[in-house]
């Protein structure tokens, strides 16, 4: 295992991003639809996450009053292509009682706090963990909180970077440490781990041909069955 420097995190970004060019991320198009869409996307694929946001908009559920005033097992039902819908209508009740409660129904005045507020702020409500809270800041408030997931650690950890731990904030820091803090940039970097991972890093990898095989502990030990 080995600590990358700035140069070692620059490349790795360099190199995902020629191997798949810029990704256009969020796929969501406005605050509302990314914050709704990070929330519905846990435990799922954006796929379902398309169908929910669908009922929703069918149903005229296309803002967080609206939420906040539907009983909450018709936003189960409206939202039940997410999976966990009962969960994930509370959370989305949670959020939107938030926003009317404690900033006058603005869901700016949220958007607008300090980073680390906001961060914090998320992290409050009722279901909201870190990757779910960063997608928020990053992607809809447009805050450089990098983001990590379950396809991040596992491209560090085949790589054979170390980082100073396990928990989220360990895999956060290796690359908010050694990066400007730059939201597009951050944007950028996460999508483009996201597909390496979807098509290339797969559970099972395909190392043949990968743009990393060379700095990478795995690819270069890994021999396909």
């Amino acid at each position: 295992m080995t600590t990358p420097d700035s140069a070692n995190v620059r490349s790795l970004y360099d190199r995902l991003f020629d191997a798949y060019g810029p990704q256009h991320w969020w796929p969501g198009d406005s605050p509302y639809e990314v914050i709704v869409g990070a929330i519905l996307t846990q435990n799922t694929n954006w796929t379902n996450v398309e169908k929910a946001l669908a009922a929703l908009r069918a149903a005229d559920v296309w803002s967080f009053e609206a939420i906040r005033v539907t009983e909450r097992s018709a936003l189960a039902t409206l939202i039940r292509p997410s999976g966990y819908f009962n969960q994930k209508a509370r959370k989305l009740h949670e959020f939107a009682s938030l926003i009317s409660d404690d900033f006058r129904g603005q869901l700016d005045d949220l958007l607008d706090l300090p980073m680390a507020e906001l961060r914090t702020t998320l992290l409050g409500i009722w279901g909201i963990g870190d990757e779910t809270a960063d997608d928020i800041v990053l992607y809809a408030a447009k805050k450089p909180s990098f983001v990590i997931d379950t396809y991040t650690r596992r491209i560090v950890d085949r790589l054979g970077w170390r980082a100073d731990g396990d928990e989220y904030r360990d895999y956060q820091s290796l690359f908010a440490d050694r990066l400007p803090h730059d939201a597009p940039l951050f944007n950028e970097f996460h999508a483009l781990l996201d597909e390496h991972a979807a098509t290339v890093c797969r559970p099972t990898p395909k190392c043949d041909g990968c743009c990393l095989k060379d700095i990478c502990v795995t690819g270069k030990t890994f021999e396909p069955t």
